[in-house]
Order: structure tokens, then C-alpha cells, then sequence
């Protein structure tokens, strides 16, 4: 799959969902719960235990899945992430070395911004989308104050989204959304594994309607 396969796929579900856990015994069932919920587009943080094993053994359980990594926040990770088969890069940071690591082995990057200043750079650099974040802090008048004068740019907004207020965001322009604490949680029962099933289903109903 190329770099641009992967973007159109990730732009067109307009939903990444974030897995950040302090232990990785909750990760396999946490991502068979999304995948069951209809997600299709998934990363794994850097600062999650085992996180390397996990990208390899979701990309080779559910191969229609885009796999990535998160929290990258340098070339060091992102050379490691690869390697273990991640399709996709997410910084919370704007830097250059981590997307000229990703386009060389064909991997496309979800590049952290916030100010006019770092988004303008992280688009020169090459990032293929643009993650607001921390966005949701700022407030959706602030994101419209940015997405005045870049109003070409794509935006996704991550960091502290919710089911509620996602249409909100939608209404003010936001292409799309990544999605972490409030559908991620370590599963100790079938009762845990069905409310994420049921609110992955949730959110991604409320984002393409």
C-alpha cells in the first residue's frame, strides 16, 4: 500500500483512535473490541508497554487494518516503529526528521500542531495531515481564529474529543478526529469489552453523519 493509499484511507474514515495503556496484557482485547466496534484506522503510543510487539501483531492479526504508531517524537522511534510494520507516524511535536524518516520507507504522518506558525511548518516539511493538538483546551473559537486564514488546510483534532462534542467541532470545519481516553479502556469483562464496541460504533455514526 502506498503513502497515499494509506492518507486517502485515514482521511476518509476521519477517525484515528488513539491506545495509550500502562499495561500491555490490555491491548489485544481492547483492539479486537475497536475492530469489532468498525474502527479501521488504529495507533499505538510509543509510551504504551510492548508497544512494538503489539503494532506487529495487530498488523498481522487484522491486515485490513491500518496499524500505526504514536507519540513519535523523534527519528529513533519512528525508524523502531517501522520496523515493526506501523503504516502511519503520530507526533504530538512538529519535526522534521520524522517525516523525512516516514516518506522514505513509504509511510504516511499525522504531524502535531497548534499555532499558525507550527502548522505552516509542519506542512512545508511534508506532513501528509495535520493533527490539531492539544485542541480541545483551546476551544472551538480559537480553532476557527486558526482556520480562517488556513482555511485550505485539513485538520484533525485530537486531545480531550468527545462523543458530545464532536458535532460541534464538525460544524466548525474539523476533518476529522483522533480519539483516545474517552473510548479506550483496559477490559477486564465482556461488559468492558461491549461498551467500547458500542461506543466505537457510537462515534464513528456521529462523525459521518
Amino acid at each position: 500500500m502506498t503513502r497515499n493509499e494509506i492518507v486517502q484511507i485515514i482521511n476518509s474514515q476521519k477517525l484515528v483512535v488513539v491506545i495509550r495503556l500502562n499495561k500491555q496484557e490490555y491491548i489485544p482485547r481492547v483492539v479486537d473490541a475497536l475492530i469489532t466496534g468498525g474502527i479501521k484506522v488504529l495507533e499505538i503510543t510509543s509510551n504504551t508497554p510492548g508497544f512494538l510487539e503489539e503494532i506487529a501483531k495487530a498488523r498481522t492479526k487484522y491486515p485490513n487494518v491500518l496499524v500505526g504508531a504514536g507519540t513519535v517524537i523523534n527519528s529513533e522511534i519512528a525508524n523502531t516503529a517501522i520496523t515493526a510494520g506501523a503504516q502511519f507516524l503520530v507526533t504530538p511535536n512538529t519535526n522534521t526528521n520524522v517525516v523525512e524518516v516516514a516518506h522514505k520507507n513509504n509511510v504516511a504522518v499525522l504531524m502535531g500542531a497548534l499555532t499558525p506558525t507550527e502548522i505552516c511548518q509542519a506542512i512545508e516539511i511534508g506532513a501528509d495531515i495535520i493533527k490539531l493538538f492539544p485542541i480541545a483546551s483551546m476551544g472551538v473559537k480559537y480553532f476557527k481564529a486558526v482556520k480562517g486564514p488556513l482555511s485550505e488546510v485539513k485538520f484533525f483534532a485530537v486531545g480531550g474529543m468527545t462523543l458530545d462534542t464532536i458535532p460541534e467541532w464538525k460544524e466548525a470545519g474539523v476533518e476529522g478526529f483522533g480519539l483516545g481516553g474517552n473510548l479506550v479502556k483496559p477490559i477486564h469483562n465482556q461488559s468492558d469489552f461491549d461498551s467500547i464496541v458500542l461506543l466505537a460504533k457510537d462515534v464513528i455514526k456521529t462523525i459521518h453523519e
